[in-house]
């Protein structure tokens, strides 16, 4: 069998497992962020924390919670990250420096997982723990809980009331992300992922040095970064690693728990707002992309561009044999198209158009599906954005879900949409200037161009991954990569849950025959288009410096 069909069916393997489970994942977390019933571990949880989950918020209060929150963990983090070398179970590091530490606590509360370190010689048991894996929870759940914040603000009428963040908060980790995670913990043990709080051991002499090797909670945090869209390796070598990913079948079960919540958070959204039909518009244009993006990628990785190519039946460079290239493509579409940022192939060493892809990728948004929750409120902003757009074409104010978008509401959208990309290009322009930023390419031109714009589109699009050519590891990159990061995230929830409260505020605006219909495929074809086009237009230059320059030059 051909390495193509290989890549092929494994597609399709992925789709019918993603389907299977779209529609009880969808509905059971509908039922979670609509019931008004607690857990007795939940009612702990708030009693620890001073909470009262009964208590309906409006956006700035939503958004209070939302910061103070992942302040607290910003710090607490960073804390633990300098203490390291007092705390027990640190395998013997010392304490990360300040600047690093900084990135690093940004990257994980961020929902980034940006690392510009190694993680098994640098981290020890009770950071990757106790701090790291706490975060991989914790900052998905701040995802979802703000994109149904949103999904709300379509629902309700006549109140600015958006639920409450410490509510949602606690039943997205307990309820959603801890029982998926231990049974995906659970099956990546049973196919061969380590989990252990072993110490380093030596595992032999290779070419006259020694190689080591330290254990860890290697499963558990495998399943919550995939199932998060977190994206931070136990291991430097990240999903490339035997140990966190160790076959195929492993490959392919964490893209599913990649992608498995985000697709399935449209049809919470289609439960919440009582119509499944936009809830299938919003995933139809999803798939659409995501169809796109991988068939693209599999055909720049496979295509034969001379005989080493031939010989190994595609791109083969920087990929793992036991993945293959449909496995790889596969893995790195779905992790950047998603705020996961894992890896099982250098993205450094693709071809010039499949590192763009992976870029643009990003630079979309990361709306297809997205992140945990961050993909969904991206692609309803999108879809505001193509509302508004078709009601200047016929001349009348555009609605969206029985909500007018007036000049309020598109302003949010359009700060949202802006925020991003200000961060990316500028970070990047301001990098580029230094004469420091050389000494840490590995490669020069056109490539390594696009080493630095790759860095601040993952920071800033809370994406994680890294093109592998970079070294990152300086007070400049890890300080302004972690600005980027938390600018990235937190600054477009602000404009979320604005609009969010603008919409609940409204009273419905009933039907007639001019309304457009966006649970059709033609607002699906529009919404693709207003997607690509707005990416297209504002990374279109930067894009043709880097990728693109390198791809048509090979």
């Amino acid at each position: 069998m051909s390495p193509v069909v290989v890549g092929v069916l494994q597609f399709a393997a992925l789709a019918v497992a993603l389907g299977l489970a779209y529609r009880p994942l969808g509905d059971y977390m509908a039922r979670v962020y609509s019931s008004d019933k607690h857990l007795r571990v939940e009612k702990w949880i708030y009693k620890a924390i001073g909470a009262n989950p009964t208590t309906e918020m409006r956006w700035p209060a939503y958004l209070r919670g939302v910061l103070a929150f992942s302040l607290v963990s910003v710090l607490f983090l960073y804390l633990m990250q300098r203490l390291q070398g007092s705390l027990p179970g640190s395998l013997g590091f010392v304490s990360i420096p300040a600047d690093q530490a900084f990135n690093t606590a940004a990257s994980f509360v961020a929902n980034t997982n940006w690392q510009s370190y190694s993680g098994e010689q640098t981290m020890g048991h009770v950071v990757q723990t106790g701090g790291l894996a706490v975060q991989n929870f914790v900052s998905a759940a701040v995802g979802i809980a703000v994109a149904v914040a949103l999904v709300r603000g379509f629902a309700r009428s006549r109140t600015g009331e958006l639920g409450n963040f410490w509510a949602d908060l606690v039943r997205g980790t307990v309820r959603i992300l801890l029982p998926i995670s231990v049974i995906g913990a659970i099956v990546l043990v049973a196919c061969g992922a380590i989990q252990n709080f072993s110490g380093i051991h030596g595992v032999g002499q290779f070419l006259g040095g020694s190689q080591q090797w330290n254990g860890g909670a290697v499963a558990s945090q495998e399943a919550i970064k995939e199932l998060g869209t977190n994206g931070g390796g136990y291991f430097n070598a990240n999903s490339a690693h035997p140990f966190e990913n160790p076959n195929g079948f492993t490959n392919l079960f964490e893209v599913f728990l990649i992608l498995v919540i985000p697709f399935a958070l449209t049809r919470t959204f289609g439960r919440m707002v009582g119509s499944v039909k936009q809830g299938y518009a919003i995933l139809a244009t999803m798939v659409t992309i995501w169809v796109g993006f991988t068939a693209l990628m599999m055909w720049t990785e496979f295509h034969h561009g001379g005989p080493a190519f031939d010989l190994a039946g595609g791109a083969m460079e920087g990929k793992e044999n036991r993945f293959g290239i449909g496995g790889s493509s596969i893995f790195a579409v779905a992790t950047t198209l998603t705020s996961t940022g894992a890896v099982d192939a250098f993205h450094s060493s693709l071809t010039g158009f499949g590192g763009g892809i992976t870029m643009l990728g990003m630079q979309l948004g990361e709306i297809a599906p997205g992140g945990t929750g961050s993909g969904l409120y991206g692609m309803l902003i999108m879809a505001i954005i193509a509302v508004f757009i078709a009601g200047l074409m016929v001349g009348r104010t555009p609605e969206y879900l029985g909500k007018k978008i007036g000049t309020r509401e598109i302003k949010f959208a359009a700060c949202y949409i802006l925020v991003t990309p200000a961060l990316v290009l500028i970070f990047t322009a301001i990098a580029m200037a230094m004469p420091s930023t050389l000494t840490s390419l590995t490669n020069s031109g056109a490539h390594g161009f696009s080493e630095v714009l790759y860095a601040y589109t993952s920071g800033a699009n809370n994406n994680g991954s890294a093109f592998a050519g970079l070294n990152a590891n300086t007070p400049w990159f890890n300080t302004s990569i972690g600005l980027a990061m938390l600018l990235g995230r937190f600054v477009p929830m602000v404009f979320v849950l604005a609009l969010a409260g603008s919409l609940a505020e409204q009273t419905p605006v009933p039907e007639t025959a001019g309304t457009l219909r966006t649970n059709k495929p033609l607002f699906t074809g529009l919404l693709v288009g207003t997607v690509m086009i707005v990416a297209g237009l504002t990374y279109f230059p930067a894009l043709a410096l880097g990728p693109l320059a390198e791809g048509l030059a090979s």
